[in-house]
């Protein structure tokens, strides 16, 4: 959208004439209630408008579209008005199909970053990813639309987004410098091998040269290693995904990511890392943040998000799975029950290698679905937090996310494109109940932004 808000109507009539062509029916309206104890009707979207009316807490109403952050209400009397879109709950569908089709009301034209509006390949699942082959041409394609953080600045502010100072108690501190100097992992072993030879000199068997091994790899890694693990890791995790689903053809669409994305992680805390975003080809609403710094969209998500600000919620959310190394703590820890597993089976020594040689052979024998493999739910909890954060820094609206929960949460409990999604996170209506719960606070300054 790029700066200009994406009116409901035109993205509903654009998609209602490619559904109309195959004789599809399109719904007209989707279910909600407030959600709050006084929900505001105002004639337009924008809190200046005249206020046309109140709702009670658990009003039902009909939800007609979007626009920016407000949602297009029905009302008695053939009248209508807008709500934001913290202030309603959207209900969940009972099921996503031809008839209902929540897309008609909410997918918004990403502006010149739109990749389609027909029927598109079927969604990802374990089993693809799983077996992929790692894909090197479309890594290096997805590579090769990396921005640096002054490019993506200068075009942030062009765009008028504003650099903006937010605390945030749950931040992945940077390591501090004191802490390079910590003994690394390969150091560690170094003394486990001694401990090796002493103990052959005794005469002691293998089964303590096993557990030495275990211990070995469970060695706790030095601030240094751990990142040169996850770059290491990265790269081959991204390659996979690619080769199950290669990026869109659609350059102004992987430009745009990589434009807001390199931008929302240059807010986080660990602006360094080699930050490099795409849309992959495939009708599932999910995403997918690899260690090191790649995050890939799906095109079924990429579709529904309306403006720039949605795609940054999204973005960032992906951003903080990476600041936080939550998906490299799960290979990490799968890393060393596999070593554990081995050295009871057969006592055999399974010490680990440099850079992450085992964590990258465990992602060669389970491939890339290592992705679809659910967090903690309290890192899915942060990691929206974070996405609030990222995005007040950044100049968006913090709300952002909430729409985007929203939205899904109107395709149903029962949606195929949400199938993948529903089985590695929380579901949606808790994601919104915790938001709510924590409220905005210190955000509320930014959820006025438009």
């Amino acid at each position: 959208m790029h700066g200009s808000p994406t009116h409901w109507l035109a993205s509903a009539l654009s998609l209602a004439v490619v559904l109309g062509a195959a004789g599809t029916a399109v719904a007209a309206s989707m279910a909600a209630v407030a959600s709050r104890p006084s929900v505001a009707v105002h004639s337009a979207p924008s809190f200046s408008s005249p206020q046309l009316t109140t709702l009670q807490r658990n009003a039902p109403l009909s939800v007609a579209g979007q626009e920016g952050l407000w949602f297009r209400v029905e009302l008695p009397a053939g009248k209508s008005g807008y709500v934001r879109v913290n202030d309603v709950r959207m209900a969940y569908a009972g099921k996503e199909d031809a008839s209902a089709n929540v897309r008609a009301l909410f997918t918004g034209k990403a502006g010149k970053g739109r990749v389609t509006e027909t029927a598109g390949v079927r969604g990802l699942d374990e089993s693809d990813l799983k077996s992929a082959g790692f894909d090197a041409a479309q890594l290096a394609r997805l590579e090769s639309y990396r921005l640096t953080p002054q490019a993506a600045a200068a075009q942030a502010h062009q765009s008028g987004l504003e650099d903006t100072a937010v605390a945030y108690a749950g931040e992945a501190k940077a390591v501090a410098a004191s802490a390079q100097g910590q003994a690394s992992q390969a150091q560690k072993r170094s003394g486990f091998s001694i401990a090796r030879s002493l103990l052959s000199q005794i005469g002691v068997g293998s089964v303590a040269d096993s557990a030495l091994g275990v211990a070995s790899t469970a060695a706790g890694k030095s601030e240094a290693e751990q990142t040169a693990e996850e770059l290491a890791l990265g790269p081959e995790i991204a390659g996979r995904i690619l080769g199950a689903a290669p990026l869109v053809h659609d350059d102004a669409a992987q430009r745009r990511v990589n434009r807001i994305g390199r931008w929302m992680a240059s807010h986080s805390s660990r602006p360094d890392l080699p930050w490099t975003f795409g849309v992959i080809d495939t009708s599932e609403i999910n995403a997918f943040a690899a260690p090191g710094g790649y995050v890939l969209l799906t095109r079924g998500m990429y579709e529904l998000l309306a403006n720039d600000g949605e795609v940054a919620g999204v973005l960032g959310h992906e951003i903080s799975h990476v600041v936080q190394r939550d998906h490299y703590n799960v290979i990490h820890k799968q890393e060393m029950t596999s070593a554990t597993e081995d050295a009871v089976a057969s006592h055999v020594s399974v010490g680990g290698g440099v850079a992450g040689s085992m964590a990258k052979d465990y992602v060669r024998r389970h491939g890339a679905a290592v992705m679809l493999t659910s967090l903690d739910r309290s890192a899915e909890y942060r990691s929206d937090e974070a996405a609030e954060i990222y995005l007040a820094r950044s100049g968006y609206n913090p709300l952002s996310l909430y729409a985007v929960l929203q939205k899904m949460t109107a395709l149903g409990k029962a949606s195929a494109s949400l199938a993948q999604l529903y089985k590695t996170h929380p579901p949606l209506a808790d994601r919104l109940d915790r938001i709510d719960q924590r409220g905005f606070a210190g955000l509320q300054p930014y959820t006025q932004r438009n």
